[in-house]
């Protein structure tokens, strides 16, 4: 069964309970790719996710300067993986970060298209568009 939502969000909490609620549907071994510009929404989507699968508030921060930051404090850990300073696949291979695609886990990854041709496949894509009066059309396509 596929998921499948387009939703104006017209706040960030809006987007965080849109996150929130798509939780339930994760799984371990989910890959969640996440796309949109600068200040689309992309870090308060995984907060809502965050909370949704059980971590503590405050911790899905945006990891741009970490690279990753990990929970295990929820129903499945979660991975938040940020690749804006990375330039492609070569600097997230020798990260390691094919290992959080295969884990137990849930992994948010922002700026996906570093990944080139090594997208997980069967990933969830999620894109996130904002608007001027700080709305946000958020994509979901799950498998």
């Amino acid at each position: 069964m596929t998921t499948s939502v387009d939703r104006l969000c017209p706040s960030p909490a809006d987007t965080e309970e849109l996150a929130r609620g798509l939780a339930d549907a994760l799984a371990p071994g989910d890959v969640l790719l996440l796309s949109g510009p600068l200040g689309a929404g992309k870090t308060c989507f995984v907060r809502g996710l965050a909370r949704g699968l059980g971590h503590p508030d405050g911790w899905a921060l945006s990891p741009t300067f970490q690279i990753v930051r990990e929970s295990t404090a929820g129903r499945l850990p979660l991975a938040h993986i940020d690749l804006y300073r990375l330039t492609g696949w070569g600097e997230a291979s020798r990260l390691g970060l094919e290992e959080y695609f295969d884990g137990d886990g849930v992994c948010a990854v922002e700026w996906p298209e570093r990944l080139g041709s090594h997208v997980p496949s069967g990933a969830w894509k999620v894109e996130l568009e904002p608007f001027p009066d700080g709305t946000r059309r958020v994509r979901v396509e799950g498998p």
